[in-house]
Order: structure tokens, then C-alpha cells, then sequence
């Protein structure tokens, strides 16, 4: 599933090139992928308005639009927006063609077929409970050191589980989770309120160097994630922990490992993070 990093370097690769575009038309191809409103309604809230801004809230991405509505996108596990400069679609996955200025299309495309699109109200954003029940994000004031240890302090789960509730932080997926526990030399199983004030000063600045390494280099790409402009992420050549199972660490030569934890594949060195 694309994690922060992604759908930030999406919305960075889109931003200058469809802000100000004029929506003239929306074919939807496949309508279960509109979650609000129904299809026609969906269409009604798209076609004849300009797209003024591109924002991104931790996976999601929005797009406000001149009426003050938002599109909003979930992208889940293979949703990929990619922008036409000729307006023609050759992808064999595509779900949604949004036709724009000068002939040119923004695609959205998706294999699994599990992402979720909405056309809202300003008002109507709550209906989207991951949206309006999120936490705060890395790399923001209000991921504060301070706050990591207040929200940790009551939590009897895994400290992997902790990291990808969405209502804790926004927008850490499996990828970065693994990461930034790696950083920090923090064991997956270790329980999230056992962490001590100098395990937490490490993970909070974990968190947001994954992240910000991760937008720095593209996102990662292992199957199907590709930027605005079907480039695919670099952050995987550097990775120390996640998807390398099997694998020597590239500290110390320990072997890395990967069990399961909250249903997640967890990859983690036992020697860098002992238990």
C-alpha cells in the first residue's frame, strides 16, 4: 500500500501539472470505486470544475476543487494515478479517465481493484472516518516527542502494532514501521509502553527520518507504485530492514529476520534490536 512517502511524491509530481486544469469530463469505468456519492452524482460533482490545489492528508490524497469540494483518493494496495500529456490511455487497469485541458487525462488505475474515490462537500469529509479520525503526522509540530510519549504511555500492544494504527500516527505504513524500528534498535514485540524516554527520543526521530528519506528518494517501489509520472520510487535500494529477509544487516552482518506480528509480515535484525 503506497504509506506517506508515495502519495506525498504523487501529489508532488501531479501538483504542477493538473493544478488550474479544468475537469471536462469523468468516465468511470468501474463504479464500486466510487464510495460518495453514486455514480451520476459523483460525475455532476467532477466535470465543469478546476482543480485549484493538491493536498494530501497521511495515505490520502485530495483535491480541492474551485467550489470548495474535494476529490479525495485512497489508493490502498495498487492504486495509481498517472497524468497523460496526449489524453491517450494504454493501461488495461484503468478505472477512471478524467479528461482535462489542452487534450490532456488524469488516470486513475488499479489492479486489486481496492481503492476508494469520493467527490465531497466540504462539509462532507467526515464521512471518510480514517480521514477525520487520524493522528498526527511525522515531520509536523504536533508530532512532538512529547506527544509519542503521552500516546505510548497506556499501550499494552506491540510496538509494530502501535506504529500502524492510523488513529496514532498518520500516514506510517508496514515499510516505514519496519524502518524506523530498525533505526531506533527497537524489537518489533517489544510491548509500546514498556519503551523508555530514551527509546522514545529514538523512534520519534526514526519516524520522521524514514519518512523524510522516503519522499526524498521517491517512495518505494516493489510491484506497483509509480509516481504522477509512472516513475517508481528509489527508497528501496536503501532500505536496512524491510523486505530483506534472509539477508545480511547492513550494520552488522546478523541475518535479518521476518516473523508476523498483528497479521503484518515484520522484518527486524536480532542483533540491532534486541528483544
Amino acid at each position: 500500500m503506497p504509506e506517506l512517502p508515495e502519495v506525498e511524491s504523487i501529489r508532488r509530481s501531479l501538483e504542477n501539472k493538473i493544478c488550474g486544469c479544468l475537469i471536462s469530463d469523468t468516465e468511470v469505468r468501474l463504479p464500486r470505486q466510487i464510495k460518495w456519492p453514486d455514480v451520476p452524482g459523483f460525475v455532476a460533482r467532477t466535470v465543469g470544475h478546476r482543480i485549484i490545489r493538491l493536498a494530501r492528508r497521511g495515505k490520502y490524497l485530495l483535491f480541492v476543487l474551485d467550489d470548495g469540494g474535494y476529490l479525495v483518493f485512497h489508493l490502498r494496495m495498487t492504486g495509481r494515478l498517472i497524468y497523460t500529456d496526449t489524453g491517450i490511455v494504454q493501461d488495461a487497469h484503468t478505472r477512471i479517465i478524467f479528461r482535462l485541458d489542452h487534450s490532456t487525462a488524469l488516470v486513475y488505475s488499479d489492479t486489486r481493484t481496492l481503492g476508494a474515490i469520493y467527490a465531497l462537500h466540504a462539509d462532507e469529509l467526515w464521512r471518510i472516518r480514517g480521514l477525520s479520525e487520524m493522528g498526527p503526522e511525522p515531520l509536523t509540530e504536533a508530532f512532538s516527542v512529547e506527544y509519542l510519549q503521552q500516546t505510548l504511555s497506556n499501550k499494552k500492544t506491540k510496538i509494530k502494532s502501535f506504529l500502524l494504527n492510523q488513529k496514532a500516527i498518520g500516514g506510517l505504513g508496514n515499510i516505514y514501521a519496519d524502518e524506523a524500528l530498525f533505526l531506533a534498535g527497537i524489537h518489533p514485540l517489544r510491548l509500546a509502553a514498556s519503551l523508555s524516554a530514551d527509546e522514545t527520543n529514538r523512534l520519534h526521530g526514526a519516524i520522521n527520518q524514514v519518512i523524510h528519506d522516503g519522499i526524498a528518494e521517491g517512495g518505494t517501489t516493489f510491484r506497483d507504485y509509480c509516481d504522477g509520472n509512472g516513475q517508481k520510487g528509489r527508497h528501496q535500494e536503501h532500505l536496512f530492514a524491510y523486505h530483506r529477509e534472509g539477508k545480511p544487516c547492513r550494520k552488522c552482518g546478523e541475518i535479518i529476520q521476518k516473523i508476523v506480528v498483528g497479521g503484518r509480515g515484520t522484518h527486524f535484525c536480532p542483533h540491532c534490536q534486541k528483544i
